[in-house]
This record gives structure tokens, sequence and C-alpha cells, in this order.
């Protein structure tokens, strides 16, 4: 499960992560490890639509080894080689969009100052920062903005070749929703992504899987993970994700980074995981992936770590099946060892919550939280990127062995210095809640993705005999499962054993600060980010509605939550913390409810009822007031290149670390270098 970076932009309101393991003594920095590392480092690169590309620096490189640093570039060149099967899966005429438009960019000689040129430009950076051409948040298609008869003219000036489907897509109602998380549709005939083929519906998803039976029940294997379910003369039928099945060229260069990877390995448990990362690359087998996460989740020594293969679902409207991704990680050891007190009391976090005791773990495994500074990143973490990680998602590992939480330091310090938008004067209700979040902000949106990833995923058991959340829960698995981590992270964040712990000075200045930003969030400010009309649709933004509209509904008799209209605006004012912290807990201990025992009709009423629909005056006075502010609201980021410098032998010596110039610059030279599958797969 990964935590995207969403409040603190809106609001300014900055996140932190953290992480825990032993510090080397650093080794001075050389001419042949260069990084560079100014106060005055650049963070912006541009603004266009509604987006935001920063830079970010990797921190720590300078004090890793040699051998480190080739471990940490084989890694990232691993995860580059596979960047385009997130292209293909998030849509099956993504790759051949991309080309067709890429060679426009490239090598159109005609007037370049015109408005259509302009918006031209616009809606290509708008594809490469989605993976495609449906937003990378909202899922809806992105408007072209320009016409057919344009496209067509710049199609013919430059010989290149774009038709049928492939381009009246662009211009066309067809594929509107990349995911389509409505109800009473069938989401998987309704949703563009790649993971089915065409006609295949849900039924036809449930029923193939729902046959497929695990050797052993207490370990269910994640069927449909790493595959394309389609039909062939109306039998359905599996393309696995495997060297010589689908996606198998692309995957045949990342298993030739990941064996040179394997062969600078820190230690023997890195090497092992590495080993059975690239056998289930090159076999598909599920069991294979289940033996390398709790051999990855063990693998906690080292300086290096790393995130690679088909792992979160969120684009699967039925959440079976994973995206490519890939996270290579450098750990940030001083924040780790400040953070390390929590996975330490995970067992405190667990035996206190809400939960009924059935539903708490007896005994919580393997909890590890590290702070780590990102080398790279690829497929469904780039350019938009998480800011928080907590894996493997399989409940069995996660229960038996453990689970890895990281939160990615220097990607937050890029979003802390980048510049601030200003919306958050604009929402608050008063100057003491300015204050409390100039003050506190930082550290509440930081304790509170700690807590999400480090004790909430992390937190809870299913009943004997329940399914796995994607069986039971369905559609709706994701947004619930976001949202419990979320309420448990808010249930403690208003706590004493947080300034018992050294964490905070004053847990209740912190807490009331933490509870502020997200109802100020939950229920106003993230609308900026939906259309007016439409409903809401991505399971984060839908987890952090139906928690704070049902807190809210739920308080109204005490009015422990008040809706203020102040010279002709809105705002949301918390009158008791004390009672929204017990609301917090009573939700928690009911969604965990509904998660332990597989209760769909009590998840769709909560999600349907609370989640999704949109009070459309307010949304509108929203979009009224932030129409002053010019900062975009979605940020991602490039990535800094690592650059080996060979000796005459021919073998690497050492690494430099360079800068894109421009968002332009790096989807390009992807494209040329990183290009390891065919236009249709």
């Amino acid at each position: 499960m990964k935590k995207k970076y969403l409040i603190g932009m809106l609001l300014a309101a900055m996140i932190i992560i953290s992480c825990a393991d032993q510090k080397k003594k650093p080794e001075p920095s050389t001419e042949k490890n260069k990084v560079e590392k100014s106060v005055n480092f650049n963070y912006n690169v541009e603004q266009f639509a509604d987006i935001k590309v920063l830079r970010y620096q990797i921190s720590g490189w300078e004090n890793l080894t040699l051998k480190e640093q080739k471990l940490a570039y084989y890694l990232t060149q691993a995860g580059l080689s596979g960047r385009d099967i997130i292209w293909d899966q998030n849509y099956r005429h993504n790759l051949t969009i991309r080309k067709a438009l890429e060679n426009v960019y490239n090598t159109y000689e005609g007037d370049k100052t015109s408005e259509n040129w302009k918006s031209f430009e616009t809606y290509l950076k708008r594809v490469w920062f989605s993976n495609g051409i449906h937003h990378h948040y909202s899922n809806a298609k992105l408007p072209a903005n320009f016409s057919s008869a344009y496209l067509n003219k710049l199609l013919a000036a430059t010989n290149t070749k774009l038709e049928g489907e492939s381009f009246n897509v662009i211009f066309s109602d067809m594929d509107a929703k990349k995911v389509n998380q409505a109800k009473g549709v069938d989401n998987v005939l309704m949703s563009a992504v790649n993971f089915y083929g065409p006609g295949v519906t849900n039924a036809d998803v449930e029923s193939f899987y729902g046959k497929m039976k695990s050797p052993d029940p207490k370990k269910p294997l994640s069927y449909g993970l790493n595959s394309q379910l389609v039909k062939e003369n109306g039998t359905l039928k599996e393309r696995v994700y495997k060297s010589g099945g689908l996606y198998g060229s692309a995957i045949d260069e990342v298993v030739k980074w990941l064996e040179l990877a394997q062969g600078v390995a820190e230690n023997k448990a890195q090497g092992k995981a590495l080993g059975l990362l690239i056998e289930y690359y090159k076999t598909g087998d599920l069991q294979t992936w289940d033996d390398y996460n709790v051999a990855w989740t063990g693998a906690t020594e080292g300086n290096i770590d790393y995130i690679n293969s088909f792992i979160e679902v969120y684009n699967d409207p039925l959440g079976y099946k994973g995206s490519y991704e890939t996270v290579v990680q450098i750990k940030d050891f001083d924040m780790s060892k400040k953070m390390a007190v929590l996975s330490e009391n995970a067992q405190w976090f667990e035996d206190n919550s809400p939960l009924m005791d059935e539903h708490k773990k007896k005994n919580v495994v393997g909890v590890t939280y590290k702070v780590v500074n990102v080398a790279g990143e690829a497929g469904d973490a780039s350019p938009s990127t998480p800011i928080g990680v907590n894996l493997p998602n399989a409940n069995w590992i996660r229960a038996a062995v453990g689970s890895k939480s990281v939160s990615l330091g220097n990607i937050i310090h890029a979003y802390n210095n980048a510049g601030s938008s200003g919306r958050l004067k604009e929402y608050v209700y008063d100057d003491e809640e300015y204050e409390l979040e100039k003050k506190h902000g930082q550290l509440g949106d930081k304790l509170h993705t700690a807590l999400h990833e480090v004790i909430g995923h992390a937190s809870g058991q299913l009943n004997p005999g329940v399914g796995e959340t994607k069986e039971t829960l369905k559609n709706y698995a994701s947004t619930l499962e976001e949202g419990r981590a979320d309420l448990v992270g808010l249930y403690y964040l208003y706590n004493p054993k947080l300034e018992e712990l050294g964490l905070v000075d004053d847990w209740n200045a912190v807490g009331k600060t933490a509870y502020d930003g997200y109802i100020r969030n939950g229920l106003m400010t993230q609308l900026i980010r939906l259309q007016l009309g439409d409903d809401v649709e991505e399971s984060h933004m839908r987890n952090r509605q139906w928690v704070s509209a049902w807190v809210f509904e739920k308080g109204m008799s005490e009015n422990v939550i008040e809706k203020v209209t102040r010279d002709g605006k809105t705002y949301f004012k918390i009158n008791d913390y004390e009672k929204l912290h017990d609301l917090f807990g009573q939700l928690l201990k009911e969604t965990q409810r509904i998660k332990s025992e597989g209760d769909y009709e009590a998840v769709e009423a909560l999600v349907e009822g609370y989640g999704v629909k949109v009070d459309q005056d307010l949304h509108k006075e929203v979009l009224e007031r932030n129409a002053q502010f010019t900062s975009a609201p979605y940020s991602g980021f490039v990535n800094p290149v690592i650059v080996p410098k060979m000796n005459d032998a021919g073998e690497i010596e050492g690494f430099t670390i360079e800068q894109p110039a421009t968002f332009k610059e790096q989807m390009i030279n992807y494209s040329k270098s990183y290009n390891f599958l065919p236009e249709v797969n």
C-alpha cells in the first residue's frame, strides 16, 4: 500500500516520514563519487496545466561505498527498463499514441508559436506525466484542446502514422475513464485500463479467479496479480507477465540489470531476495512471488533497498492486477533511528486500539520502519510518486512475517522546499488554526503518515475463513484499506503516548493541528482536484471524504465539527477534539470489522453514502476561492541521472549525478533509452 502526497500540497502543510537501522561511518566524498549538493538547489522544473514538475537530490549518495553505488545504479536501470510496461497496462493504445506524438514533437518544423502548438505540447506533457492519455489521479481522459484536423496536419507534416482507434480515442468519448469505480456499472467493462481484454466483465473476473484455490488456504496466492485476463474464442485466458510471455522483452532487460544487482548485493539475505525476484520474472510463478516477499521482508540489513515488480492494485477496479513500479532507496540512518520507536512499540499500538479483541493481532511481528532517500523511480511510482509505502500487501505475510514501511525523505524534502501555494490562509477558520498549522503542521503530517504506514497497514487481522479483501470487498477494498490506515493514524495522533515516546513535545497541539488539517482537506480543499459536477472516484480521495463526512455527521448532534459561513465563505471548525477522537475510534472499530468479516454491504453503504457524492454548492465555492492561486494542485518529479564513470579497463570506477534541465529532456531520453516493448502487446 502506498500513501500519496496529498494534504500538504493542497494546504502547504508538508509531510515527512521515517525509517530504522544502523549507520555506518561515512566515507569521504571523492570526485568519482560526486553529487550535487547546494543550498541554492532549484527544486522547480516547470508547471503546466494542473501539474508542477520538481527535482530531488539523492541525499546520502556520497556516503555509499562504490559497491553500494553500483547496486543502486543497477537497480535504477532495472526499474527504468520496465517503464513502458505501465504505459501499456494503463491503456492498450498508449504506446502507439506516445510514439506518434513524440515523433511529431521531435521533427515538426512548422509554426511553434501558435496556440494550437502550445496546446499540443501541453497535451504531450500531460500524457508523459500520467504514463498515458488518462489523468494520473482522476482517471478521466485528458482533454486535447486542439482539433483532430490540427493533429492530422502535424502527422502529415512529420510523416507520422496514427490512425484508427489510436487516433479517434483522443477526440471521442471512447474509453473515457481509465478506472471506473461507479456503482451500478460493470466496472471492468467500463474501465479503459489494460488489465482485461475487450469484452471481459466483472462476472468473468470473479468467476475465473473464484475457481482458483491456493495449495495452502492459510497462505492464499495473489491470483491475477501478474497477468492480463482476456477472452480468446469465448474462453477466458491469462497472459502472464514473464520472460517469454506478455511484456517479456522488457522483463528480460529488467532481469539483466537485476542479475548485475545480485552480483553486488550487500549481504546474503538481500542476494537471496534478488534471486527469487529474478526467478519470479522468469517464470511468473506466484508461489515464487510469495517466497520472494517473505525473503524481501526479512532482508532488513544493508544501506540499499528497493521496491520492484507488479505491486499495487489501485488501477484495477476489482483489485487483482498489480501495476509495474520501482523505487530504489538509500537509508537515512539518522532519521530512521529517531523514528524506530514506532516499530518498536507496534504491539502497544495494536493492544490499545479500539478494535474488537478478536480483530487484534496477538503478536505483531516483523514491522520495520525506515526513512529512505530515493535514488530513482519508475513505472507507477513516477513521475507522480508516493511519500510512504508499506509492503508486502499479502495479509498472511504481514501477519506471519511482518512488513516494511518506508517514507521517502528526500521526496518530502523537495516538496517542502519547492515553495508554498499560499492556500492555507484561505481555508483555515481563524488565526489560531493558522498559527497551529504553521507551528505543528509538518510534524503532524509526518507522524500521520508514519502511523498510517507502520501501524495502520500492519494492524488488525481477518476472521478465520474470510477471504482476501479483494474478493470480499471487491471494488471498495482499496479505499477501505486506505481509510482504515488513516483512521489508525488519526486515533493515535491525539494521544499522550506520542509525547511519552519522545516523538512530540506537545501531543495535544500536534493532534489538534492534524485533526484540523484532515477535516479541512477531507470536507473541502481536496475538491480543487475535481471538475465541478464530478463524483469522487480515486480511492485516496474517497477515503478522506468518507472518513471526514462520517465523523461530521455522527458528531452533528453535539456540534463536534461546526460548518461555519462567514463573509460568504464556508469553514469547518472543530469544537470538541476529545469527542472527535472518540468518533475516529468508533469508525476505526467498524472499518476493521468490515475488513475482518468481509462485509460487502457495509463497505458499500459506507463508501457510497459518505465518500462519493459531492456538495455541488460547496464545490463551486471552493473552486472559486481557489482561482486566485496559480500553483498547480498536483506535483511530481524528474529523476536525477546516475552516470557511471569508466576506467581504461571498461570497469565502473565512480558515478556522477546529473539533473535533467527540463521535463521534456528526461521524457524524450527515456523513450530513446528504455524502449523495450512493441507498440501493441
